[in-house]
């Protein structure tokens, strides 16, 4: 297909810490690929496990929207404005950083692993104040359904991010069929397999894989197996 591209869960970067195992589908770290730095404002996409116990110090970022979603798991976060929380499965978090920030990030259990995906985004306001925000949301209503976490608008359902975009996550069984409209014209979709096997405008996607999709309005998800979806509607530029 025109105007798309497919990204394989076995194509990513990947780093084995022993405490972080990281899958990368963009360039990071130590692994860079020239043909995966982004895809329109989104910079980073990371798939980690982090082991029972071990996290990230305190590190900085600057002019970032920073968004993480736990996938099992808690991730206790601690930062330079003072926030002390703890994220779980369910939970969408998001940080702009702004004119700066320093964060850190553990699992906070001795017995169990935490898995989350972490996503940077590239702001439309560069050095704005730092703002941390975090939401508990209601898995049930992805069932079968996009339910959006993420927008640019406060008032509207999800986290809100200084950029032009919409995350949505969907869970459906095998044998639905959901449409989604483009938010924005300008705007393409990175769609991330979580689990399961879908195909998106007629593309098979497996666990792990990534469709990017830009100058439509329109996509058409067709799950092949009981499968979950990370929709990213971005600005491609």
């Amino acid at each position: 297909m025109k105007n798309t591209i497919l990204h394989k869960a076995n194509e990513r970067g990947h780093a084995d810490h022993g405490w972080l195992n990281a899958y990368h589908s963009f360039s990071f770290a130590n692994w860079y690929n020239p043909d995966k730095v982004q895809f329109g404002v989104l910079r980073v996409l990371n798939d980690d496990t982090v082991a029972a116990g071990m996290g990230f110090g305190m590190h900085p970022h600057d002019n970032m929207e920073i968004i993480t979603i736990p996938l099992e798991g808690d991730l206790a976060h601690k930062d330079s404005m003072g926030n002390a929380e703890t994220i779980k499965f369910g939970d969408v978090q998001v940080m702009s950083a702004g004119t700066g920030i320093r964060h850190s990030e553990f699992n906070p259990n001795a017995d169990k692993r935490t898995k989350l995906l972490q996503i940077w985004l590239f702001p439309n306001k560069r050095n704005v104040e730092p703002r941390y925000q975090q939401i508990t949301l209601d898995v049930n209503d992805r069932h079968n359904k996009l339910q959006q976490i993420l927008s640019p608008n406060p008032d509207d359902e999800g986290v809100w991010i200084h950029q032009d975009a919409w995350f949505h996550l969907g869970k459906f069984e095998k044998g639905l069929t959901e449409n989604y409209t483009i938010k924005r014209e300008g705007n393409g979709v990175y769609a991330f397999v979580i689990s399961g096997s879908v195909t998106i405008n007629g593309q098979a996607l497996d666990t792990r894989d990534a469709l990017g999709i830009w100058d439509t309005e329109k996509l058409e998800i067709a799950a092949t197996s009981d499968a979950e979806v990370l929709l990213m509607d971005i600005p491609m530029e």
